[in-house]
């Protein structure tokens, strides 16, 4: 399992464990009835790596690099890559090398821009370069850093198998195995800078106001939802009924919290799609800072005109709990005028964290499909490098990305559960919320 908020401390991983173990059991008695059943799939500490340096080069967050990551530069590296590739892909074959047509191609089969990519190998550059493992394509040539990056990219961007990429690329599909997951173990830590709670006063009230520039909500700080990872199982695995989900597929659970710009602040994967939304959230470390004042703890704000006071809170639909700090829509039919508008405007702003997972999923195709027979221990930390890739990308200002078509509609097939639980704290905050919106009509300018 991963959780942002636990998942930093790599120095705890045994201690750690042991509680997530004792957790889980719990977990699966009280909301799977399944028993005692070890099947824990959590994030250890990447073999292989040595502890950081002190005087360790730090990246900027929003992509800023003192160093290019190879001698050559990622125009000249593609312009030889692709015509060694030229003919493998559809939209490389055909088309002549010239500047502009061969940007097209480059962010085509990578779905990034070249200075998004070359962040990218800045990032992993020390590990990938420093391993002692020595790729080379079948023709005998060595791989580059660049080239390694590029295969693990189209491997996780693409979704296609390790035989279709290896003879894509001119490498045996167990290269394109272990050059992937290295990427992925460099990522997880090289890059887990761009995925964190906001740490500043300053950075809060930016995505409190960009929040209620959508549709009115004020103080508010995130929005949560979760998607199904769906995959294809052996039917001889013994927990294979433990990942049926309410739909009937197998599938893992991630669960992020987004702000408003589409950027993942708190994640939590690696759960069986057993598990309903409201006990993925109370299982999580966030809902457990929540409760304990650590986390949603600052300031409150005073409504006009009654001068109600709120706190700060995230929102989610109907399948999670009604809290003192997580909201969700009015249930029911036959809704009154304002909580009807209510109900509107939350489906609105609900609707980040929907284009944010259909993104992630649309863009990183490795978890989009049915995933065949996935390793479930490692399956976690690729979902957790996808979603470091979706906020590089954003935090990078990639302009590919704003040409792509936003769609909402991450889970596919999946109906919405119902959780029903109610707080009265939770129920009085929704209703000054409501009460706000009815006697004030505001909405964002």
């Amino acid at each position: 399992m991963y959780d942002t908020d636990e998942g930093r401390n790599y120095r705890s991983w045994r201690h750690r464990a042991l509680q997530v173990t004792s957790s889980f059991s719990k977990v699966c008695d009280k909301f799977l009835g399944i028993g005692s059943i070890d099947l824990l799939w959590l994030m250890g500490p990447a073999k292989g790596f040595k502890k950081r340096k002190k005087t360790e080069k730090k990246h900027d967050e929003n992509g800023s690099d003192s160093g290019s990551p190879e001698k050559e530069g990622p125009v000249d590296w593609w312009d030889e890559f692709s015509k060694r590739i030229h003919g493998k892909f559809p939209l490389i074959s055909g088309l002549q090398q010239s500047p502009s047509k061969g940007l097209d191609c480059f962010e085509s089969v990578f779905k990034i821009s070249r200075k998004t990519f070359q962040y990218i190998c800045s990032l992993v550059k020390e590990d990938m370069e420093g391993k002692s493992a020595h790729f080379v394509f079948t023709n005998g040539k060595s791989m580059a850093l660049y080239d390694q990056v590029a295969v693990a990219l189209r491997r996780l961007g693409s979704g296609e198998s390790l035989v279709t990429i290896g003879d894509s690329f001119g490498l045996n599909h167990s290269t394109v195995s272990q050059v992937t997951w290295r990427f992925v173990e460099s990522m997880e830590q090289r890059g887990l800078h761009h995925l964190q709670w906001p740490c500043t006063e300053e950075e809060m009230t930016a995505i409190k106001y960009k929040f209620e520039k959508i549709r009115g909500f004020p103080n508010c700080c995130g929005v949560i939802d979760a998607t199904h990872i769906t995959m294809c199982l052996s039917a001889s695995e013994p927990s294979t009924n433990v990942w049926l989900d309410h739909e009937k597929n197998h599938s893992m659970i991630l669960q992020a919290i987004v702000d408003p710009d589409m950027r993942f602040r708190d994640i939590v994967t690696g759960w069986p799609g057993k598990m309903k939304e409201w006990s993925v959230f109370e299982s999580s470390n966030f809902h457990k800072l929540c409760d304990k004042g650590d986390r949603l703890n600052g300031k409150k704000l005073q409504l006009p005109p009654q001068g109600s006071e709120i706190r700060e809170y995230i929102i989610g639909d109907s399948g999670y709990p009604l809290l003192p700090y997580l909201v969700v829509p009015y249930e029911g039919e036959q809704l009154s005028e304002p909580k009807a508008d209510f109900n509107k405007r939350h489906f609105a702003t609900q609707m980040v964290a929907q284009r944010a997972l259909a993104r992630l999923k649309e863009m990183w195709r490795i978890i989009k499909g049915v995933m065949w027979r996935p390793d479930k221990h490692r399956l976690p930390r690729i979902i957790l490098v996808c979603c470091l890739l979706h906020n590089i990308v954003i935090d990078t200002k990639d302009e590919v990305q704003d040409e792509r078509t936003l769609s909402h509609n991450h889970d596919s097939g999946y109906h919405q559960l119902i959780c029903g639980d109610v707080d009265a704290k939770g129920l009085s905050l929704r209703d000054n919320l409501s009460l706000y919106f009815a006697e004030t009509g505001r909405l964002p300018s």
